[in-house]
């Protein structure tokens, strides 16, 4: 079943990047768990468990209905606007060593993406950068300047 969707549109997106796997044990206990709860309730097959076990959405088939969102169990899947091409991929809340320790690409709560987002569109809460869809410019110097590249751009314009 495909709908035609009209731009600027939603969709869902993971906040993990899947890097905390080691193939035997979960490192951060914030991210992505494999479980498939969320691939099980989408009725579009927006949603696959990628090659290291972490949910992937793929945003031309989501219609942004918000069952994955509600399925999962780590509540790492939230609904964005699509016009905003910047979105955090992480979800740990610990602090720096211990984000570090975790996962190569955990956003470490150090405020650089804050500092630096003219628009005033980003946010450390809870250790972890949370973006405003709303404010955000997507001009993507907040994910320029992470230096954890915990920030990403989904068209992957910006590495």
């Amino acid at each position: 079943m495909a709908f035609k969707k009209k731009f600027p549109y939603r969709a869902a997106v993971v906040a993990c990047q899947g890097t905390c796997h080691d193939g035997q044990e979960q490192k951060c206990t914030y991210g992505c768990i494999g479980c498939g709860k969320c691939v099980e309730s989408c009725k579009f097959d927006a949603i696959i468990l990628g090659e290291n076990g972490v949910a992937e959405v793929m945003e031309d088939k989501c219609i942004a209905c918000g069952r994955c969102v509600r399925e999962c169990p780590q509540q790492i899947i939230h609904i964005h606007e699509c016009a905003n091409f910047i979105v955090v991929k992480c979800s740990n809340k610990d602090k720096g060593k211990a984000a570090k320790d975790a996962c190569a690409v955990s956003c470490i709560g150090c405020g650089i993406c804050q500092k630096t987002c003219t628009a005033e569109a980003i946010h450390v809460v809870e250790n972890c950068a949370v973006i405003d869809d709303s404010v955000c410019l997507s001009c993507g110097m907040c994910a320029v300047k992470c230096p954890r590249h915990a920030i990403t751009d989904t068209r992957g314009i910006l590495v």
